[in-house]
């Protein structure tokens, strides 16, 4: 494999991915409306291709300015399942969302 791709195997990667895997589902199960069924859709997704154009960033202030618009897409997600499950988000999806939080304030302090 390429090392240029070598972000493909961060934990905050592989642990993205996971986080948008769980919002597809959310979205499958809920029969969410259109807007925010697309809303939540990009923000997960948002968070995914952030962190990888992040990596390919060559200075610091680049990359730490993509980690943190996952960030905060992150936040957006929260903000959405909280609307979805009425202030009840499950103990998985938070937990997860949480996790992905931290890693990418790591992310991000790394590169202040």
């Amino acid at each position: 494999m390429n090392n240029d791709f070598n972000f493909r195997q961060t934990k905050v990667y592989i642990f993205a991915k996971k986080f948008r895997k769980e919002i597809l589902e959310i979205i499958k199960i809920n029969k969410l409306d259109r807007i925010l069924s697309d809303q939540i859709n990009r923000a997960s997704l948002s968070i995914v291709l952030n962190i990888a154009e992040g990596f390919g960033r060559f200075h610091k202030t680049d990359k730490r300015n993509f980690y943190v618009i996952a960030r905060g897409s992150a936040f957006e997600c929260v903000a959405c399942l909280d609307i979805i499950y009425d202030s009840k988000i499950p103990k998985k999806n938070l937990d997860t969302a949480q996790e992905l939080g931290k890693m990418l304030s790591g992310l991000i302090k790394t590169f202040s």
